[in-house]
């Protein structure tokens, strides 16, 4: 489907990657990896045609439909939610505007045996047959079924999207791309704004898309359970790994600890070789020994290893201040906005120790709720402090606050107290920041390293109540692990809204979920609260769905000698088509298969026939898929005359 040939892309500081040869093929789930800056979503864009290569091609048949959700898409727009969807398909929209049109001329009209009205009826029966094909009678389904997905409510479909934040636009667009089916999806961290529900939902969804997808994430989880090939940009080059991401992680360990053992063999022997030339240099019978070394050091290909390992972190984060058996007392907790009720009578006590993810679908007011603990929103009930309890606060924009003239070390040094003191080049060094790296201002630290940071700052700090509002937003996956293990070590109590369920597995010990505006106490694992949530809600979708479909059946008259004889016609002529259509498609299939072969021996340096391959494959399919229409209708239309 996609073929990558000898792509390079170069930068004033130099090549990003180059040399990329790859072949992505229909139903591939890739995740897409390496350190922050390697060039992932730069590779996207090249797939994309959005930006050009330095150098080499992408090729792709022509009619071949890409959806590329970036992290820095623009929608402004006043049309309602659900028309943004309905009006993005632009096939069905010129079918059904044009449909519109002849049926308007159809009824003014009275004309019937004239040759311009029976040209109208060909072309309006064309349209229906092409609206058929392109599922046009389920389109407006398929919208609501994938924004309810994504978390929009029933209210919500025909508001106006600009009315939305930039979150929610987020799905929406995320939506617009998987409601119109096209070839190849390119997601670039498509679970930033999604809650913990609608991550799930998408993840069953991509599992069961036909196309080939392509993912950047942060969401270790999301990878494991989607992906089944993994490619990981390094040090300019692409390695293609055939597992999903943890068994990836395995086999660059294995990897990464063998180029380690050859490049320590390597440099044994660059050393000796330096040192032969250096003592014969100089004498005349050993000089051209010495001059042969040489050039055999220069042609030697150099082994890099990029070791992207994280170090165990054995630092405890004792408190300072200690609190007493409790540390937080709610009492009859609510907030309403207006005439929107988020959440009323909430009465909890929070023990000393407790560890508590606060979940929910968006805007049921978890960041809210969190408001109200740390007073910084009035609201009905009260807050409650236990005896030396100290609370601080991180806030989903917290890295912007950090002092830019201050180094690293300075920014940990000011805020931590104690015994730990002693202790803070090796507590940075656990949240990637060693050697030299402690001396960089703030100023020049990328969006991921001022979170690290700052999350590091926090518990340094003399709290013993911690306030967590999304922080593994941003965060890499190396960045989360060290967050997540200082959290283990952690021996206060904290509450953490987070969407990202591996982050949250073995972290917590309660679950705190906002549902029918109160609040559940759940004692069991997130993948065990996902599971009773989602079935749950199968649940109630099937209940929904029988309450909507079910009617009264009405004895049904017997059909008299024509109608039965008719009946029959049909059901003999669907038959046939039936059998027409399964034969082509068996021919068709065998076709396709023997032109991916063909594919993917293609020699690109003939652009004549690579082209020409490649249109044929694409025809191939199209005309595969268009027969698997006609096979659909005609089975659920003879099934229906029974």
């Amino acid at each position: 489907m996609i073929q990558l040939d000898n792509l390079g892309v170069y930068l004033p500081q130099g090549y990003l990657f180059q040399n990329i040869n790859l072949q992505i093929n229909r139903g591939d789930k890739i995740g897409l990896v390496g350190k922050n800056g390697a060039g992932k979503s730069t590779l996207l864009r090249l797939i994309s045609k959005k930006d050009k290569p330095s150098e080499g091609k992408v090729h792709m048949p022509k009619d071949t439909t890409i959806g590329y959700l970036t992290q820095d898409n623009r929608i402004d727009t006043t049309l309602s939610v659900f028309e943004f969807l309905n009006q993005s398909n632009e096939t069905l929209t010129r079918i059904k505007t044009r449909l519109d049109v002849i049926n308007h001329e159809i009824v003014e009209r009275s004309d019937y045996e004239s040759e311009s009205y029976l040209s109208l009826l060909d072309e309006m029966s064309d349209l229906n047959h092409q609206f058929l094909l392109q599922d046009g009678y389920s389109w407006e389904e398929k919208i609501v079924s994938i924004l309810k997905g994504l978390g929009f409510q029933d209210d919500e479909l025909p508001r106006p999207l600009d009315t939305f934040s930039g979150g929610w636009k987020m799905r929406a667009e995320l939506a617009r791309i998987l409601v119109n089916q096209p070839d190849i999806l390119l997601l670039d961290e498509p679970t930033n704004h999604l809650d913990i529900l609608s991550i799930a939902w998408l993840e069953n969804y991509l599992k069961n898309f036909e196309g080939a997808v392509i993912v950047i994430s942060h969401d270790r989880l999301f990878l494991d359970n989607l992906t089944k090939r993994t490619l990981e940009i390094m040090m300019g080059k692409i390695v293609d790994y055939p597992f999903s991401y943890s068994k990836y992680k395995i086999a660059r360990a294995e990897e990464i600890d063998r180029l380690g053992s050859a490049k320590k063999q390597q440099d044994k022997d660059i050393k000796h070789a330096e040192e032969l030339i250096s003592k014969f240099r100089a004498k005349k019978n050993k000089a051209a020994f010495a001059q042969s070394l040489i050039k055999k050091l220069d042609k030697m290909e150099r082994i890099e290893v990029e070791n992207d390992s994280v170090a165990k972190m054995r630092i405890a984060f004792p408190l300072s201040n200690q609190p007493g058996k409790w540390v937080l007392d709610m009492k009859d907790m609510g907030k309403t906005y207006g005439p929107k009720l988020l959440f009323k009578n909430i009465n909890i006590t929070v023990g000393k120790g407790e560890k508590i993810a606060l979940l929910g679908a968006n805007g049921v007011g978890k960041s809210t709720l969190l408001a109200r603990i740390i007073g910084s929103l009035e609201g009905e009930g009260i807050v409650e402090y236990g005896h030396n309890v100290k609370v601080s606060y991180f806030a989903q924009g917290q890295a912007e606050a950090l002092d830019t003239t201050k180094t690293i070390y300075e920014t940990v040094d000011e805020t931590a107290v104690g015994d730990i003191r002693k202790d803070l080049r090796s507590i940075l060094g656990a949240f990637l920041f060693s050697g030299e790296d402690v001396d960089k201002k703030v100023a020049v630290l990328s969006g991921g390293e001022r979170m690290r940071l700052a999350l590091c700052q926090l518990l340094l700090s003399p709290s013993n109540v911690l306030i967590l509002d999304e922080p593994t937003n941003h965060l890499d996956l190396q960045s989360k692990h060290v967050l997540k293990t200082a959290l283990q070590n952690y021996e206060g109590t904290f509450i953490v809204v987070s969407h990202d369920r591996e982050f949250l597995e073995g972290l917590t010990n309660r679950i705190w979920d906002i549902e029918d505006y109160g609040l559940k106490i759940h004692h069991f694992g997130v993948h065990e609260f996902l599971e009773r949530k989602m079935s749950m809600s199968d649940e109630n979708n099937s209940l929904q769905a029988k309450k909507v479909e079910k009617k009264i059946e009405e004895p049904k008259p017997e059909k008299n000698f024509e109608e039965q004889k008719e009946l029959k016609k049909k059901k003999t002529q669907l038959a046939n088509l039936i059998k027409k259509t399964e034969e082509l498609i068996e021919n068709l299939e065998k076709e396709n298969h023997l032109l991916q072969q063909e594919v993917e021996r293609l020699d690109y340096s003939d652009e004549a026939k690579a082209e020409g391959v490649l249109k044929n494959f694409a025809d191939k399919k199209a005309m595969l898929d268009e027969q698997m229409a006609i096979w659909e209708q005609a089975t659920e239309d003879l099934l229906a005359l029974d």
